[in-house]
């Protein structure tokens, strides 16, 4: 007798861990699959957000055009130039056939071009800042890391970095 209850009370036990992991995971999946569905884009930005179209400053792609304080004359000419310009370069990329000085040419043609353009647009003071701005895809190079990023593995820390807290002081060489 004692033995069949402790059966029952086995069975039961199964049976609710079971039942427990079967809910646990439709909980656990359903949010998973519902975020699967969010594919439509939101209506209106975020309060902040660029317009549609537009990048926020400091994101990769071109120079910050906001600096040049362009008239609303301007600001769809520019746009116009700096849209061909992104489009020259992205056949360019894609072009596979190209030798790299004949790429190196082509690029320089492309710039050219551009600056020969946006020169006919901007007042000469906009187009000394324009011409002071960072190519497009230059930023982050001559920047180097983001700020807060973790240099690249190897790299020391430069000198004036105080070693971090709790590190004993360097050992003095040796006296002979």
């Amino acid at each position: 007798m004692k033995n069949e209850s402790r059966q029952i009370i086995m069975k039961a036990n199964k049976t609710m861990l079971i039942a427990a992991l079967a809910a646990g995971s439709l909980l656990v999946w359903s949010p998973a699959l519902r975020a699967g569905d969010t594919n439509t884009p939101p209506s209106t930005p975020p309060a902040g957000a660029p317009p549609a179209g537009q990048r926020p400053p400091g994101m990769r792609g071109g120079p910050n055009l906001d600096q040049l304080n362009l008239t609303d004359d301007q600001k769809p000419k520019v746009q116009a130039i700096m849209d061909a310009q992104r489009e020259k370069m992205r056949d360019l990329r894609q072009e596979t056939s190209l030798t790299p000085e004949d790429r190196r040419a082509k690029m320089k043609a492309i710039h050219d071009d551009t600056t020969t353009q946006m020169k006919a647009v901007l007042t000469p003071e906009q187009f000394e800042k324009w011409q002071k701005m960072p190519p497009v895809g230059m930023r982050e190079r001559r920047n180097g890391p983001p700020q807060g990023g973790n240099p690249p593995p190897g790299t020391p820390p430069p000198a004036s970095t105080p070693p971090p807290a709790g590190t004993p002081p360097p050992a003095a060489p040796p006296q002979q």
